[in-house]
């Protein structure tokens, strides 16, 4: 699959991940889709700083559900309140997402090409 033709061709989406190797490779599939990076951060406060500074030139963005430890969910949150689309990535399953997001994409690490061209695509 390529950014040719493809639906997702310059959303901008933000990456919230902790581990430098899972996040390359995440934008690199991104990229791949025909996404744009709004940003990368590690931590939650990075994530909530990054989602202010970007203001509205967010399209969406991909959550590790555990950085380093503290939960990704007022990231979630501070997302949710702004009506910013989002999914939640885990190598835990969807058992590792609060029941607080029943309703929200979860998909599993390590990431597949379609698999997360369809959650994208599902966002919108």
């Amino acid at each position: 699959m390529t950014a040719a033709g493809s639906s997702l061709a310059g959303l901008r989406i933000l990456i919230v991940e902790d581990e430098t190797l899972i996040a390359m490779m995440l934008e690199t599939l991104l990229g791949t889709l025909g996404c744009r990076i709004a940003g990368s951060a590690a931590t939650v406060t990075q994530a909530l700083d990054r989602i202010v500074a970007l203001g509205r030139d967010l399209d969406a963005a991909v959550l590790d559900v555990n950085l380093g430890g503290e939960k990704v969910y007022p990231v979630a949150d501070a997302l949710a309140a702004r009506a910013v689309p989002f999914m939640f990535a885990t190598g835990y399953g969807p058992r590792g997402v609060s029941e607080r997001y029943p309703d929200h994409m979860v998909i599993a690490k390590p990431y597949q090409l379609p698999t997360l061209s369809r959650a994208l695509q599902s966002l919108f």
